[in-house]
């Protein structure tokens, strides 16, 4: 997953609900800003990792592309920082501000696993509807 958002649009807290839907424990993520990478162990592994202080260039470094492999799944905060290193398959969500204390996610897919991941998203969500789910799907 590909979070895009400015500071305090929820990117973190977004990662602590998929730990806890995972079974990781949720109070335990905390921003990597400084530490780049943390994993959380839970029903599939979850790394989760912010991009905030690094260029493009100091990516290639990190490892961090040994973690897209299909066994685990890899939370990107700041993800428009790795530019054409991002995964094919992924989902992206936007998150933006809206006032006065409420957030907007937009959801768009990019591959196949993607797709099929956004369509049960929103299967699910049409069963409940208890919020408004606004997404994309683009296949590349």
């Amino acid at each position: 997953m590909a979070l895009f958002g400015e500071m305090g649009t929820g990117k973190t807290s977004l990662v602590r609900g998929i730990a806890d839907g995972l079974g990781a424990e949720p109070m335990a993520v905390s921003s990597p800003t400084f530490t780049l990478i943390h994993e959380y162990r839970g029903r599939l592994p979850l790394i989760h990792t912010d991009l905030y202080r690094l260029t493009a260039a100091q990516l290639d470094n990190t490892g961090l592309g040994d973690y897209v492999d299909g066994y685990a799944v890899l939370a990107i905060e700041w993800a428009e920082r790795w530019g054409a290193g991002l995964p094919n398959d992924r989902l992206e969500i936007h998150l933006t501000h809206r006032p006065p204390s409420a957030r907007q996610a937009v959801l768009t897919a990019t591959g196949p696993s993607a797709s099929r991941l956004l369509l049960a998203l929103r299967s699910r969500r049409s069963a409940r509807r208890p919020t408004r789910v606004v997404s994309q799907t683009r296949v590349q």
